[in-house]
């Protein structure tokens, strides 16, 4: 009986370790999902959360991008093709790719409550666009084998992928702001052409019975679509004043009906157009980062409710289960950072972490705490007392005061007038070797001041960057001195790089000058969030440039200088005899393969001559050509690139002026409790003074420890680009104990408005 209850009473203890095991994944699940805004509806059956942590690991997720980008990187090798691959190659490839994506989605099931799942218009697209990939290959494999040419339509899809896969959100959220924003738009937009349809009316009245030429010798403003597409082009500029000449030429009062048009529509009517796109595109934003904040709050209020025990009258997490959680969801960061928060969480250290200060959990570690411990300078333990002496001291206090920086870049702006100088010239040669001399002799300065390891950390950017050039300059600068003295002959290839290192040098100058770091840095930390649009600028060039490869391939085509084909400066047809494509030598820019679609895309979207290559195509294809051209100036430079203005411009607005948020502050106050903060008046280039990056340490947190352990927030530093962006409104949300349901915040409009308790500020 004995024996029996003891077994009982063993396999009651692996239940509830069982079940605390469980309920501490489900709570990290959450936990995470807070941390990175991530708004998936799983399942909290024991299978689905290990199917779930599965499904989000960073193997998945890295798998899935390599192979989105390996499907979007099928158009190089597929006809017409940069570098050509069997048919049947790209074809295996391709089958790969769908059957991975299909299986990701698949996967994606089994975590998602079916309901959810098949409402999901993300993963409708994804299926019907694996199907339609799969129809197209068949036939076009089919059509292939009986020797009948196929066109690939399908191919325009493949940005699906990039956009409506899980892991895509920042991109998704970008296409879907933009498209919430869109309707505004149209009303401005509408209103512009109307202003360009009625000008070219009174272009077409004013000057086509004038019998004008243009530069070409051609009918000037008779035809009516032609009158609205070189209008069209004005509001861009490409073609001014060359539009303007004939009429101004035949009388200069006519200049007042283009100085007129070019007023209203090239500055007023952009500047509405961004305007609106501006106010418009931020009220969408708003409220997409609204969203992200309340389910960051019903997440963490469902992670506290899965952990929570009773104290008292009130719901509490004990301490254990607490680092058991932060060392599941952050394993990577120190013991004593884990041991910052939980003081900062715990704050009366009373052994438990309460709901209010819990649910700050995941903006806690959003926030990038450098942890540094004292380190002992190499020289000062083995060589003690010449590194102490007074002639070392002085050394030393040269090195760290602000004239050794000031004399540096003197220095550095007198290299840079060399460089611009003859390099044929001996002495001006010869110099280059005494600015390689100084340069060295402060890096070894700085390495006798500072200790190398902290010198050489992670966290200093700086540091790495200026040795790397100083030593590949050095290195390149002797092996070209080599060739040239031992084989006469100078190698264009490793000059180049010598020049080109030179150069780079000059951007040392950015870190010696205070406002022009603080601007390069505010531009690296918004960095993510730009990647978001350039991700989604991608997919868009990728669906013009399929387009493209499809209508115009092979009508324009490239010869070189000597070739023989008579139709050679016609870029190899005889449609482009005297026009201004020719002329202009724009045979490359053709759509005969994906590389070159790519750039001539580039090229329009930089705007300059667009005109030209549109009616370029147009004259080897159809007049009705134009409207690809037109279409990828609406979609890319009016609506994406205004878009992508707005966005930048809030962004950098806010993280220019970025003030600590509560969070921070808390953070900080219990540093300067603890007697641990590095100073933050000390210059960037002092922090590595005697300091490692240590985040790695296994040190304690207590008393014995204090004097070697120093922690320091890394300002305007976020894990996340969502982290920024609530930044961004945070002041606009109110703050609320718990969240909507998780349905109505799905279901928010940028009108509803939640009345709710505040109880604390949060911030990200």
């Amino acid at each position: 009986m004995e024996e029996m209850s003891g077994k009982a009473e063993r396999e009651r203890h692996i239940k509830v370790e069982s079940a605390d095991e469980q309920n501490l994944l489900l709570a990290a699940a959450y936990v995470y999902d807070a941390q990175y805004n991530r708004n998936i509806p799983f399942e909290t059956s024991p299978q689905a959360i290990r199917l779930y942590y599965f499904y989000n690991h960073w193997v998945m997720q890295v798998t899935t991008y390599f192979l989105i980008i390996v499907d979007l990187l099928l158009a190089v090798f597929e006809e017409p093709a940069t570098y050509p691959l069997p048919f049947l190659a790209t074809a295996v490839i391709e089958v790969v790719c769908l059957l991975a994506f299909f299986a990701r989605l698949v996967h994606f099931s089994k975590v998602t409550p079916r309901n959810v799942f098949w409402k999901d218009t993300k993963n409708i697209c994804v299926m019907v666009a694996i199907m339609l990939n799969l129809i197209d290959l068949i036939i076009y494999g089919v059509l292939s084998i009986v020797y009948i040419k196929g066109i690939r339509w399908s191919r325009v899809l493949r940005p699906i992928y990039l956009v409506n896969f899980t892991e895509s959100r920042q991109i998704r959220r970008a296409f879907r702001s933009m498209r919430n924003t869109l309707p505004e738009i149209m009303y401005v937009f509408l209103l512009f052409m109307f202003s360009v349809l009625l000008f070219s009316l009174m272009a077409l009245k004013l000057f086509g019975n004038r019998k004008l030429r243009t530069a070409e010798g051609e009918p000037y403003f008779e035809n009516y679509l032609d009158i609205v597409f070189n209008l069209y082009v004005l509001v861009t500029t490409a073609n001014s004043p060359d539009v303007m000449m004939p009429a101004y030429d035949y009388n200069a009062w006519y200049s007042i009906f283009f100085i007129a048009y070019i007023v209203l529509n090239t500055y007023i009517f952009m500047s509405v157009f961004l305007a609106v796109v501006y106010n418009n595109y931020r009220k969408h934003l708003k409220n997409e980062i609204r969203k992200l904040a309340y389910m960051k709050r019903r997440k963490m209020v469902d992670a506290f409710n899965t952990l929570k025990v009773k104290v008292g009258s009130e719901n509490v997490i004990k301490e254990d289960k607490w680092k058991s959680l932060v060392k599941l969801v952050a394993p990577d960061i120190s013991n004593s950072h884990r041991e910052l928060l939980l003081r900062v969480s715990d704050d009366e250290q009373k052994g438990h972490v309460e709901k209010e200060s819990f649910i700050r959990l995941a903006d806690l570690l959003n926030i990038k705490v450098i942890t540094m411990k004292t380190r002992t300078h190499l020289l000062e333990s083995c060589i003690p007392r010449v590194y102490r002496s007074k002639c070392s001291q002085f050394v030393r206090r040269i090195v760290k005061h602000k004239g050794f920086v000031y004399a540096y870049d003197i220095i550095i702006l007198i290299n840079a007038i060399f460089i611009a100088l003859d390099e044929k010239s001996a002495a001006i040669s010869n110099a280059e070797w005494f600015f390689l001399a100084f340069y060295l002799v402060e890096i070894l300065l700085k390495l006798y001041t500072y200790d190398p390891r902290a010198f050489f950390a992670r966290n200093q950017f700086w540091n790495w960057f200026d040795t790397f050039i100083i030593v590949a300059a050095l290195i390149a600068t002797i092996v070209n001195t080599g060739m040239k003295s031992v084989i006469q002959y100078s190698s264009q290839q490793v000059l180049d790089i010598v020049f080109i290192l030179r150069v780079l040098r000059l951007i040392r100058i950015i870190d010696s000058i205070q406002r022009f770091r603080v601007i390069m840095n505010t531009l690296i930390n918004i960095l993510p969030t730009m990647l978001t649009f350039c991700g989604l600028l991608l997919a868009i060039y990728y669906v013009f440039a399929i387009v493209g490869m499809e209508a115009f391939n092979g009508k324009i085509r490239f010869f070189p200088e000597n070739s023989t084909d008579p139709f050679a400066a016609e870029c190899g047809t005889p449609a482009l005899t005297d026009s201004a494509f020719a002329k202009s030598k724009y045979c490359k820019n053709n759509f005969n393969h994906f590389g070159s679609a790519f750039i001539v895309l580039v090229e329009l979207t930089v705007v300059n001559q667009w005109h030209v290559m549109a009616t370029g195509f147009s004259l080897v294809t159809h007049p009705a050509a134009k409207l690809y051209f037109i279409a990828f100036h609406v979609v890319i430079v009016i609506m994406i690139i205004n878009i992508f203005v707005a966005f930048i411009l809030e962004a950098f607005f806010v993280e220019y002026s970025l003030e600590k948020s509560e969070v921070e502050t808390a953070i900080e106050k219990k540093i300067q409790e603890l007697g641990m903060a590095v100073q933050e008046d000390m210059p960037a280039g002092n922090l590595v003074e005697n300091m490692e990056n240590c985040e790695n340490d296994n040190g304690t947190f207590g008393e014995t420890n204090q004097k070697g352990l120093m922690f320091r927030i890394a300002s305007k530093r976020y894990r996340t680009v969502d982290a920024l962006l609530q930044r961004m409104f945070e002041a606009e949300i109110s703050p609320e104990d718990e969240a909507p349901p998780m349905e109505d915040i799905l279901n928010m409009s940028p009108n509803d408005v939640y009345i709710h308790n505040p109880t604390f500020h949060t911030a990200a």
